[in-house]
């Protein structure tokens, strides 16, 4: 399953299943097609119309939150936290993401983490959040990817507690060498999860 999944930089990766979800399109360079673009808030390294625009095929569908409905022109489904959903066969599940120690990423906003299941496998992609209690209550998580650099999510020692808590059977980090962050949080992250928790750092692709 990992080789089927592609980090492109920031929280951007292309899973490939029984259909090709894309996560968050920011700064995209390729020209695929995506069946289902997952969307956890609106800001600009996440919501990035220009990239998704590059993305879309005649029946891509937008699983978006409220502030971000409405405005490209594709067939998209709003969701909150708490709602589950089925997309071109794949299950989507809406899950809390937000701050606690800053005010980035307001808990009120009802933006957006998910868990989908692609090829048998629950995929939980955290979103731009910190370490929040829910996370306790994450059951089946087969890859957790998880944002590790600090400033604006949680840091890489937050995001080894996440891990634990979570007990998915693969972490991969993400949201770092891009805005803010660097490799240094994701080997940091490997080093303290090491004979707890695998973690596998991706080679950023494009």
């Amino acid at each position: 399953m990992i080789d089927n999944i592609k980090w492109l930089g920031h929280d951007t990766f292309k899973i490939i299943g029984e259909k090709i979800i894309y996560t968050d399109p920011y700064q995209i360079k390729t020209t695929d097609k995506a069946d289902i673009i997952l969307i956890t808030h609106e800001h600009y390294d996440h919501f990035s119309p220009e990239d998704i625009k590059k993305l879309l095929g005649h029946n891509t569908v937008l699983v978006l939150p409220a502030d971000c409905s409405g405005k490209i022109n594709a067939k998209e489904i709003v969701v909150k936290p708490g709602d589950k959903i089925e997309v071109e066969g794949i299950e989507i599940e809406a899950v809390p993401s937000y701050n606690t120690n800053k005010k980035f990423h307001p808990k009120e906003k009802g933006w957006l983490g998910f868990i989908f299941k692609v090829s048998g496998k629950r995929i939980y992609l955290a979103g731009d959040t910190d370490y929040i209690p829910e996370m306790k209550s994450l059951k089946n998580i087969d890859i957790a990817l998880l944002p590790v650099s600090g400033t604006y999510v949680m840091n890489a020692d937050e995001a080894v507690q996440a891990a634990l808590d979570i007990k998915p059977k693969l972490a991969i980090p993400m949201h770092y060498g891009s805005i803010v962050g660097s490799e240094k949080d994701a080997n940091y992250f490997a080093e303290k999860l090491k004979g707890k928790i695998d973690v596998i750092i991706l080679k950023q692709e494009r």
